[in-house]
């Protein structure tokens, strides 16, 4: 256990002595592919021992188990020949082109997604060290750690969830970590059962399937239920380096076909989807503050053709939710208090044609230190229209005055919103509302600001330039749209 704390200080260590490696991304990016290699060479050896005629989509040479592994006997692979390797057989190999005799790994519409995950994995993954020397010693470290034993290779999943954590820290805006509290709350409330299929339309690193896994693995009963629990996950990520990561973590949950994809939730036209495309469950955190370009504007009706990243995603979600599936989706503030045209078209929709029965107003700096925007989180299900919705105010906990990195949301902090939601009733507090009720008809009155039970007494936050001007550009394309709607109102009525 020791060796796993120890384990990324180390490689950091090593690493920041190799030329090639600059900053984090591309130091963590190194780590993902050595990584991955090494689970899934640890994952070929189950499936070895409980297939009788497993084939590896690796060729021998390529395998960790063969280049990879130092038997300490001076034989190993380093320096400029392991270099060489890496560069001019490996990485070609696995990404598909022939490397002298060794052929490039051949995927096609009929390979098992367990085998497939290999080349799409390497698709654009990049290989940065420069010593031969340092990659050596890096390797030896991925190496030592033991997955074949069980407690290492569990301790090494919540091991590997720091790293993920690290890693988000080095992203750029937009891309954060949902913090676990977060999403094992939205997993414990939508109540996973035996034979639904969630899906996460920009799955990251894969946070929500983990905790939706965590929570479904207690409803599991036999080897029926095993097997439907192991095709219980859906994602697509659009990004190459957090892709590698959700597969990577999805073997380490033993999902060995896990339905993974890279690909851009927004490049289809989300009329062509079929029930083929429909999931029972929706669980996710969209990309906001993005804007999109107007090809991607395109795959939408009109009416919902937002610019914002956030409010297509919400329309995804709409078209792939089954008849009474139901989702849980984090959505910024602008999401509720905008009013311009796409945001009201894609809320009408929202209200007419689904039950969003739940918004839990979250405490800020939820997501600190990578975002300062406010969030909340949208409970709704498929079974007809919504008759009234529920707000909900969870207030920062006692003697927190900000989350942090060191200090961040914890599972328990969710306990007063956990308590409530079972047992609901209307809370005003200092003449405040906390949690209230409101009809279908009250939100249309309202045009469709659903911005209620906010948090009063705002101290005023000193935002990040870019954030700063952001909230700012929500604020006026809100307001305006809000004044174009009265004057329209105030002419229809004078005739003018």
């Amino acid at each position: 256990m020791g060796n796993l704390n120890s384990f990324v200080k180390r490689i950091r260590d090593i690493m920041r002595n190799d030329a090639g490696i600059n900053g984090d991304a591309q130091r963590i990016e190194q780590i993902a592919w050595m990584l991955f290699l090494k689970v899934y060479d640890a994952k070929e050896e189950d499936w070895e021992f409980s297939e009788d005629d497993y084939q590896s989509i690796i060729p021998e040479p390529c395998r960790w188990r063969n280049w990879a592994v130092d038997d300490r006997s001076g034989k190993a692979l380093t320096g400029d020949r392991l270099l060489n390797f890496v560069n001019n057989v490996l990485f070609p190999v696995l990404k598909g082109k022939d490397a002298g005799e060794i052929k490039g790994i051949a995927v096609d519409k009929d390979t098992p997604v367990k085998k497939a995950i290999v080349r799409t994995t390497f698709e654009d993954a990049n290989q940065y060290m420069k010593d031969g020397v340092l990659l050596r010693q890096v390797i030896n470290v991925i190496d030592d750690l033991d997955l074949g034993d069980y407690e290492e290779s569990h301790a090494f999943g919540e091991i590997y969830e720091s790293i993920l954590r690290e890693l988000q820290s080095a992203g750029s805006a937009g891309e954060f970590y949902t913090p676990r509290a977060v999403t094992d709350f939205m997993a414990k409330m939508i109540q996973p059962k035996i034979g639904e299929r969630c899906a996460d339309f920009a799955c990251g690193t894969g946070g929500f399937l983990t905790s939706w896994l965590k929570e479904l693995e207690a409803e599991v009963k036999d080897t029926a239920d095993r097997e439907k629990f192991n095709t219980s996950i859906y994602g697509i990520e659009k990004k190459q380096f957090p892709y590698m990561l959700c597969v990577t973590n999805m073997l380490l949950h033993d999902i060995n076909m896990p339905q993974i994809y890279h690909d851009n939730s927004l490049l289809k036209k989300v009329l062509d989807y079929t029930e083929e495309d429909r999931y029972d469950v929706v669980l996710m955190n969209p990309p906001y503050g993005g804007s999109e370009k107007n090809e991607v504007k395109a795959n939408f009706p009109a009416d919902l053709a937002s610019s914002e990243t956030a409010d297509l995603f919400m329309s995804v979600i709409m078209y792939r939710l089954k008849k009474t599936g139901r989702a849980a989706v984090i959505l910024p503030d602008g999401f509720l208090f905008g009013t311009d045209n796409a945001k009201v078209a894609i809320k009408t929709k929202l209200f007419k044609e689904f039950n969003l029965h739940t918004v839990i107003r979250m405490p800020h700096s939820v997501f600190s230190p990578y975002t300062s925007i406010t969030t909340n989180i949208l409970f709704f299900d498929h079974n007809g229209p919504t008759k009234e919705t529920w707000f909900y105010r969870l207030d920062m906990p006692d003697g927190y005055k900000n989350f942090s990195k060191t200090k961040p949301m914890k599972q328990e902090h969710f306990a007063p919103a956990v308590d409530w939601w079972h047992d609901r009733k209307e809370i005003t507090v200092d003449g405040f509302d906390k949690a209230k009720k409101y009809t279908a008809q009250q939100i249309a009155e309202r045009n469709y600001n659903i911005d209620l039970c906010g948090y009063p007494h705002e101290e005023e936050e000193i935002l990040p330039p870019d954030e700063l001007i952001r909230q700012y550009q929500e604020k006026r394309a809100s307001l305006n749209a809000d004044i174009d709607r009265i004057l329209a109102q105030i002419t229809e009525i004078l005739g003018i």
